[in-house]
């Protein structure tokens, strides 16, 4: 531990969203500490090599940027950027016995969609949509990083009332069915409602509508982008940034307890050497609701509960596709939806609220080492190998919790099956083996997640998302707590959720009294 017995601010949890709030308040003269439980910052947004003698760094758990406010690169002065994918998505199908697909971004896409479904309908009623979003996304962008706006305010600021319906009145599965025909199309417009989320396209609380909400407003385009040189890039640069400023930053130490009293705190910190208390005038918890309430002994929160498959891979080529329409560069340089159509989601979510794996497990998956070969050491680089990331859906912590092991390999197994019938060859013989000469393949359900990173449930986002906008139970900012000087800078603040960095702006903000 550092020497001093009390700071202006104690951060719990050295993720990247209290690395942001720790720079933000070292710049600003004040004295923070910074205590990680883990050997390493960073949370979920870290680069490691999962794979024994492999020299392949990967972003192993959350893996693409959209809702990082540029100015909070600028402000912090971070060495880090992201780079454009060369394609939005690629979607493989079967018509009329043929293999084909839907490729979107580039020059092609208007023939690509002209060649699935047999007109220029759907795309034209897909630039209309997307143009719309678009507009949505440059109005409400900028307010993450402002005081809450008031919902009314907001609805204001949008300027578009079809748009505010659409998004923050109806469930989006109304406007899906509205806007487009092909069942395709309409499934890989769904997806964005459903990443880290599980739910309905018509369920009535809207959750799928607030998912979709932030993953098509990220940098006012909705864009996603590949961080260079991996997630670990981000959080090494925040804590570099953190400790420049002046801040403290301890790793291996945890803490355990809070007691306040609403102007003053202080935090037990548990090490290997024992335990210890730290003063503060606040803290700021970069940890999920769940956690904060356990720290102060308040009562918990609703329980959470994650619904995503995780997969890291290193291939040593692509594989080849069925679709000879399309190279496999570009269709993996995007995102590849697999078992994604609207009926086919719709499948597994019935499938998995019945309590039972989905009979065609729907994903995503993108090669990281194509926009950045920087990941891969030089060897594999000049050898062609390449890196896959998969996100699954629809697949609740709670069909894990008889036996995560068995469900795990059950659930890869059909999850690659999906994948491997859209294929000229089997993924499996495309896997690079690790010093080990085992296949460098690792999966996470949300028990790992929960076990390994303490998400809630494996709930990647820590509770469901909340519409960016104030409500009586919202302060200012929306990171304040019932304790005066207790924030929370983690997911599950208001507005937060992905690698943003924007909860721990703003309770940094909400501690110097912006």
């Amino acid at each position: 531990m550092p020497v001093p017995d009390s700071y202006d601010a104690v951060i719990v949890g050295g993720g990247h969203n209290g690395l942001v709030a720790a720079a933000y308040l070292a710049r600003s003269g004040q004295s923070v500490l910074v205590l990680e439980r883990l050997d390493t910052t960073g949370g979920a947004a870290v680069s490691t090599r999962p794979f024994a003698g492999v020299d392949a760094r990967l972003s192993r758990y959350s893996y693409l940027v959209s809702l990082l406010p540029p100015k909070i690169v600028s402000e912090l002065g971070l060495d880090f950027a992201v780079r454009r994918r060369t394609v939005s998505s690629y979607t493989p199908a079967v018509r009329d016995g043929r293999a084909t697909g839907l490729l979107v971004g580039g020059d092609g896409t208007r023939e690509s969609f002209a060649a699935l479904t047999g007109s220029d309908r759907e795309y034209a009623a897909w630039q209309r949509f997307y143009r719309r979003t678009g507009q949505v996304a440059e109005r409400v962008f900028p307010t993450l990083t402002e005081p809450l706006p008031a919902r009314d305010a907001l609805r204001e600021r949008i300027g578009d009332a079809d748009a505010w319906r659409m998004l923050f009145e109806e469930p989006i599965g109304v406007a899906v069915e509205e806007n487009f025909d092909d069942d395709l199309v309409r499934g890989v417009v769904l997806t964005d409602a459903l990443i880290g989320t599980f739910a309905d396209a018509h369920d009535p609380s809207l959750v799928q509508n607030r998912c979709f909400l932030y993953h098509v407003i990220g940098g006012g385009t909705g864009d996603w982008d590949v961080p260079v040189g991996g997630m670990g890039a981000l959080t090494d640069a925040l804590a570099a940034a953190a400790r420049a400023a002046g801040a403290h930053i301890r790793t291996g130490h945890e803490a355990v307890r809070i007691d306040t009293d609403g102007t003053h705190a202080e935090v037990t910190v548990r090490t290997d050497g024992g335990e210890r208390t730290v003063g503060a005038r606040r803290v700021l918890v970069n940890a999920s609701p769940q956690a904060l309430a356990a720290l102060l002994g308040d009562e918990p929160p609703e329980p959470a509960e994650g619904a995503q498959l995780k997969v890291n891979m290193l291939l040593t080529r692509l594989p080849r596709l069925r679709d000879r329409s399309v190279d496999p560069r570009a269709a993996f340089a995007g995102t590849f939806h697999i078992a994604e159509g609207y009926g086919q989601l719709a499948d597994a979510y019935r499938d998995a609220a019945a309590g039972r794996l989905p009979a065609a497990p729907p994903s995503e998956i993108y090669c990281h080492s194509l926009s950045d070969p920087s990941i891969l050491g030089p060897d594999l680089a000049a050898r062609g190998y390449q890196t896959l990331t998969l996100f699954g859906l629809h697949t609740p912590a709670r069909l894990f919790a008889a036996d995560n092991g068995a469900t795990r390999a059950a659930l890869l197994k059909a999850t690659l099956a999906e994948l491997d019938a859209h294929l000229e060859e089997p993924l499996a013989d495309c896997l690079a083996l690790d010093g080990n000469g085992e296949p460098c393949i690792e999966a996470k359900t949300p028990l790992d997640l929960e076990q390994e990173l303490r998400l809630p449930g494996g709930h990647i986002f820590h509770r469901d998302l909340a519409f960016p906008y104030a409500t009586e139970a919202t302060g200012r900012w929306g990171v304040e707590t019932a304790h005066p000087n207790i924030l929370l800078c983690g997911a599950g603040a208001v507005r937060g959720g992905g690698v943003s960095g924007v909860p721990g702006h703003n309770a940094a903000m909400a501690a110097l009294g912006r």
